[in-house]
């Protein structure tokens, strides 16, 4: 079987959408919102380090990272 690309959204919506312009090698999977952000309690960024953000797990989205870490066809990748 060849190697599927895992594209991820933030809504159910967005997934059929989208998996009607891609082909089989591709796996989209909802993450129902924002899964990370920025610290509450502290500065989310590191000025010594160039402001590089420090991002935290958003409460109650451990579950929902769990799954995609397991969804078919991840890799490393990413685009923003």
């Amino acid at each position: 079987m060849a190697k599927r690309s895992l594209v991820v959204v933030e809504s159910p919506t967005k997934v059929k959408t989208i998996q009607k312009y891609l082909d089989s090698s591709f796996v989209v999977k909802a993450s129902m919102g924002h899964v990370r952000d920025l610290p509450k309690s502290q500065l989310g960024v590191d000025p010594k380090k160039g402001f590089k953000p420090k991002y935290v797990v958003s409460p109650g989205k451990k579950k929902v990272l769990d799954e995609l870490k397991k969804a078919p066809g991840r890799r490393r990748s990413s685009t923003s």
